[in-house]
C-alpha cells in the first residue's frame, strides 16, 4: 500500500509539474493575444494585467487598414511558397541521387552539406548583397527566394537522404523488371513512400523562410514588398513603440502558425521517425 501511495503521489507531482511547466510555456502567447484587445491606456498603466476592461478591435484596424500588414503576411507567404516548393523539387532530386547512384559518398556529402549551417548568416550578409546588386535582384522577390534556397536545400538533402535510406531497394528493383524506368520509379514508388517525411521537411522549410528577418531586411526596400517579419519591426516608432499594434500583428502571424503546427504535428513526428531508422 505504501508503494502504491508513493507512485500515485509520484504521479500527481509529475503531472503538476507538467501543468506548471505548460502554463509557464503558454503564458507569454495568451498574454500577448490579450495585449492586442486592450486600450493603449490599459497597456501604458498596467501591461501586465491579463483581461481588459473595456476589450477593443482597434489595434487589429489599424494594422488591417492603416498599416496594411496583411500585405506583409501575403509577400511572406509567396515568398516562403515559392522557396518551399523549389526547395523540396530540388532536394528530393539530389537526396534520391546521393542514396542510389552515390551510396559511398553519401555520408560524406551529408556531412558536406549540413556543415554549410556552421556559417551565421551574417557572415554571409556581406558577399549575398554584392552579388545580388550585381545581378540586379535587389528589392525582388526572385533575389530574395534565391538566398533562401542557398541554405534551404542543404538542409533539405540532408533530411530527405535520412527518408530515401528507408525505401526498399528490391521495391524498386521488381518495378525497374517489371518495365518501369527510373523516373517512374522514382515518382511513382519512391516519393509516395517517404510521402511524411517530405511534409515534415517542407513544414520546417517553410517555416525557416517564413522567419527569416536578416536577407529579407538587406533585400527589401520597398515597404510594399516586405515580409512579415520586417512588416513586424518597421511597427517600431523613432521615438514611441505602439504595443497594441505590434501585439495585434504579432497575434496576426503567430497564432495561424500556431493552429496550422498542431494540426499538422502528427505528419511532423512520424515522417521524422521513419527518417530516423538508416
Amino acid at each position: 500500500m505504501r508503494r502504491v501511495g508513493q507512485s500515485r503521489l509520484g504521479t500527481v507531482g509529475v503531472y503538476l509539474l507538467l501543468i506548471i511547466a505548460s502554463f509557464i510555456a503558454v503564458f507569454p502567447l495568451l498574454w500577448v493575444v490579450a495585449s492586442s484587445f486592450k486600450t493603449s491606456t490599459e497597456l501604458a498603466q498596467n501591461p501586465l494585467q491579463l483581461l481588459s476592461s473595456a476589450p477593443t478591435l482597434e489595434h487589429y484596424r489599424k494594422v488591417v487598414t492603416e498599416i496594411g500588414f496583411l500585405g506583409n503576411l501575403r509577400n511572406s507567404l509567396l515568398i516562403a511558397t515559392c522557396s518551399t516548393v523549389i526547395a523540396v523539387l530540388v532536394s528530393l532530386l539530389g537526396a534520391y541521387g546521393i542514396v542510389r547512384f552515390f551510396p559511398r559518398v553519401g555520408r560524406q556529402l551529408t556531412k558536406l552539406l549540413i556543415s554549410t549551417y556552421m556559417f551565421p548568416p551574417i557572415l554571409l550578409a556581406i558577399p549575398y548583397t554584392i552579388t545580388m546588386v550585381k545581378l540586379g535582384l535587389m528589392n525582388s522577390y526572385v533575389g530574395l527566394v534565391i538566398a533562401y534556397l542557398s541554405f534551404s536545400i542543404p538542409y533539405a538533402i540532408w533530411m530527405l537522404i535520412g527518408f530515401f535510406q528507408t525505401v526498399p531497394i528490391g521495391i524498386e528493383e521488381a518495378a525497374a523488371v517489371d518495365g518501369a524506368s527510373r523516373l517512374r520509379v522514382f515518382w511513382q514508388i519512391a516519393v509516395p513512400i517517404i510521402l511524411p517525411g517530405i511534409v515534415a521537411t517542407a513544414v520546417y522549410t517553410f517555416i525557416n523562410t517564413f522567419n527569416e528577418f536578416l536577407y529579407a531586411l538587406l533585400f527589401i526596400t520597398d515597404s510594399d514588398k516586405m515580409p512579415v517579419a520586417v512588416g513586424l519591426y518597421s511597427l517600431q516608432g523613432s521615438e514611441v513603440l505602439d504595443w497594441g499594434a505590434m501585439m495585434a500583428a504579432s497575434v496576426i502571424v503567430i497564432v495561424p502558425s500556431v493552429v496550422f503546427f498542431m494540426l499538422i504535428q502528427r505528419h511532423i513526428a512520424g515522417g521524422l521517425s521513419e527518417g530516423s531508422v538508416k
